[in-house]
């Protein structure tokens, strides 16, 4: 016989040949020589070398303890005194009772959804990364979630967390903040064949996510053809002059004729507009041409009118001068004096006669 002695919150399993044939408690005992006495600490999972099955035909054991079977595609959350301590996966578990309060949550990953009953503080745990796949919608977000192909609902703002499995998951993103859409370099003929080149900005809003994720594919290539087509149905029912004139009337004629069709897509347009009109090399030359020449039939109409007014000035002064001797003397005067102020030096030839006609100029007649 020998002598075997099991400490505090411990247990002794005794073996003979490799038959578990009795449960210890703490105390000092005696056995045979034959048997094999192993030690186990309450404090964790029942942990000896052998099979599972074989020891749980001791009844002993099995009163003892608790027995934690996780199956296939399932998972256990292990807790400890009501804290979560483990994660367990495929395999059965033997704990003792009577120290710690054993408790544990079997989960099954076939499904997708994580019970809300789970505190979502445990999903962050690095023992359960590996299980879960994670979907973060911003604020200014929605999603639309596909399960298998399939549409399975819409997804406000927030973070979401599902089992990790072999069930195909896709998730659609839609900014719903106002978006800026640009319809660059659109080479368009006008209703006089000229070639033009249109830069042409829109301001849309997502409304209806269904619409334009799941009822639609690629929403905003289609509003790119629905505006680029419109801008030529437009532009090709004007002569360039028209165009130019009426350019402003573009982002109307959008607004109000894409209404319905951007509602099917589930969007509306906000604001719109022509940023460039681009005319071709030889184009703008023609139209520098034509613009110099307006403007120079312009100065000529200008200076003709002013010309005619001067003219009709000196006619009006002319007929004064006529009737009034006194007047005409006057200007003669003003004249003569005007040509006085260029002269520096006079020379005089000629006799007494050129002076009597200095006097006769400059004297009046008494």
């Amino acid at each position: 016989m020998k002598r075997v002695k099991i400490n505090a919150w411990k247990k002794g399993l005794v073996f003979k040949n490799d038959n578990l044939v009795s449960v210890l408690n703490e105390g000092v005992y005696w056995i045979k020589y034959s048997n094999e006495v192993i030690e186990c600490d309450m404090t964790s999972a029942l942990s000896v070398p052998a099979n599972i099955n074989i020891l749980l035909k001791n009844e002993d054991l099995v009163k003892a303890t608790i027995v934690v079977e996780v199956k296939n595609n399932e998972i256990a959350l292990q807790y400890e005194n009501g804290f979560c301590t483990n994660v367990l996966t495929t395999g059965r578990y033997i704990y003792w009772k009577g120290l710690i309060d054993y408790n544990f949550t079997i989960i099954d990953l076939n499904q997708i959804e994580i019970d809300a009953a789970i505190d979502k503080s445990l999903l962050a745990k690095k023992e359960l990364a590996s299980y879960i796949r994670t979907c973060i919608v911003e604020s200014y977000e929605k999603a639309v979630m596909f399960v298998d192909g399939k549409f399975n609902k819409i997804m406000d703002a927030g973070t979401y967390y599902f089992w990790k499995n072999t069930t195909s998951i896709v998730y659609s993103k839609a900014d719903l903040r106002t978006m800026q859409l640009e319809v660059s370099g659109q080479e368009i003929l006008t209703k006089d064949k000229a070639a033009i080149r249109i830069n042409f900005n829109a301001q849309y809003q997502i409304k209806d996510i269904m619409k334009a994720l799941v009822n639609n594919k690629e929403f905003e290539k289609q509003l790119y053809v629905m505006i680029q087509l419109k801008l030529r149905e437009f532009i090709g029912s004007y002569t360039l002059d028209e165009l130019l004139e009426k350019k402003d009337l573009i982002s109307d004629f959008i607004m109000e004729s894409l209404s319905e069709k951007t509602e099917s897509l589930g969007v509306i347009l906000k604001e719109s507009g022509i940023r460039d009109i681009i005319l071709p090399g030889d184009m703008k030359d023609i139209m520098n041409q034509v613009l110099i020449a307006e403007k120079k039939a312009q100065a000529n109409t200008i200076m003709r009118r002013e010309e005619t007014a001067s003219t009709r000035s000196l006619l009006n002064t002319a007929k004064l001068m006529e009737d009034n001797t006194m007047l005409f003397k006057l200007k003669e005067m003003e004249y003569v004096e005007k040509i006085a102020e260029k002269i520096n030096t006079i020379s005089l030839s000629g006799g007494s006669q050129i002076v009597d006609q200095l006097k006769q100029i400059f004297v009046p007649n008494k």
